[in-house]
């Protein structure tokens, strides 16, 4: 494989659109409930119908809560470098909220209620050389309208 392919870190996580990057997730047809990674069934004990939906959430929220990742995860979780980094509660304006990595801010100027906007960055190289990625959050301007 050629060193300049990516894949996703995990099949139909996010997507690209005109937009910018998009988290791919499912809505239920009964209740309306959203769900992040994809659900095959609706977890509302009261909802009747539980036909659930491909829906895709926008690209903007807000830093709900977050705290430093200081120490390093098991194995199983691949970061190459490895360096602390910031992980945040993202709330989606579908009213979903949603954990991800933050990047593009230093560790101590993170702020709860932050309008934060989607991005999509290497995570690490596999053994074959291509880029896999994930989905993260990095800080929008003030201004940025957001959740």
């Amino acid at each position: 494989m050629s060193t300049h392919q990516q894949v996703p870190v995990v099949k139909e996580l996010f997507r690209w659109s005109a937009s910018g990057a998009e988290l791919i997730g499912t809505r239920c047809a009964g209740c309306g409930t959203h769900y992040f990674p994809k659900s095959l069934s609706c977890r509302n004990p009261l909802c009747v119908n539980k036909q659930m939906l491909d829906t895709f959430f926008g690209s903007v929220g807000k830093l709900h809560s977050f705290t430093i990742q200081a120490y390093r995860p098991p194995p199983l979780f691949k970061m190459d470098p490895w360096i602390p980094y910031a992980i945040g509660l993202v709330e989606l304006p579908e009213g979903l909220r949603v954990m991800g990595m933050l990047t593009g801010c230093a560790l101590g100027d993170w702020r709860i209620d932050m309008s934060v906007g989607l991005t999509v960055e290497p995570l690490y190289r596999d053994e074959h050389g291509c880029e896999v990625l994930t989905y993260k959050y990095r800080p929008l301007p003030p201004n940025a309208s957001s959740a």
